[in-house]
């Protein structure tokens, strides 16, 4: 792991921003202890950003503060996973409604790349990447949607998918590209009502494999 104390811009924004991509890439596992000392070494910086940090993922649901064992990393327990699913179907419901509105050819162009990186990415078995993408992908709906309340509630929860997704990206990222695949179709033709539901069937799919016996999805 590299580590960050060498970069320039703000320490402390440095520090929260690699130790959420640890912990989501799952660097640090669910309910592992995360000490100051420890972070500040792994990251070559002092302990002061990495206890500000620590602050934020913690407000972001990333971290827990335990008495006796102090910070460690959350578990994605079947309660957090369904309340993520019930804002997502909300959220990405909207967004693919207003951007089959909206879409021009570029946008409709940007999202097939996508499509297409994610393609040889999964083909590849580069499910870092291909986790990447997938969050690269939900962004750009929004994005295209046009509505900029949607991107700034969206924004802290796609940490939370690209968790999700993470884990069980092996298992899940063949079927989530198909559905992809039909969301854009459905953006390209124009076609709100489709759009809506090709959303609807893919926040299901993934919440129902996320849910599942030793399986989790986006």
């Amino acid at each position: 792991m590299r580590t960050i104390g060498g970069d320039h811009l703000a320490l402390r924004d440095q520090v929260l921003t690699e130790l959420r991509r640890r912990i989501v890439d799952g660097d640090y596992a669910q309910g592992e202890r995360l000490t100051e000392i420890r972070l500040a070494d792994d990251f070559g910086v002092s302990r002061n950003p990495v206890r500000e940090a620590l602050r934020v993922v913690e407000a972001e649901g990333f971290v827990q503060i335990l008495p006796r064992r102090g910070a460690v990393v959350a578990t994605l327990d079947e309660t957090a996973i369904r309340d993520l699913f019930a804002v997502r179907e909300q959220l990405e419901t909207l967004a693919a409604g207003m951007a089959a509105e909206r879409a021009t050819a570029a946008d409709v162009e940007r999202l097939r790349s996508l499509l297409a990186d994610a393609s040889a990415a999964t083909e590849a078995a580069d499910f870092d990447r291909v986790a990447e993408l997938n969050s690269a992908f939900h962004v750009a709906v929004i994005e295209i949607s046009g509505n900029r309340w949607l991107a700034s509630l969206s924004s802290a929860m796609y940490h939370h998918v690209h968790w999700v997704f993470r884990v069980g990206a092996p298992k899940r990222a063949p079927h989530s590209w198909m559905e992809h695949i039909r969301l854009v179709d459905a953006i390209a033709a124009g076609d709100r009502a489709a759009a809506v539901e090709a959303a609807r069937q893919h926040v299901e799919a993934a919440a129902a494999a996320a849910l599942a016996p030793d399986e989790s999805s986006e």
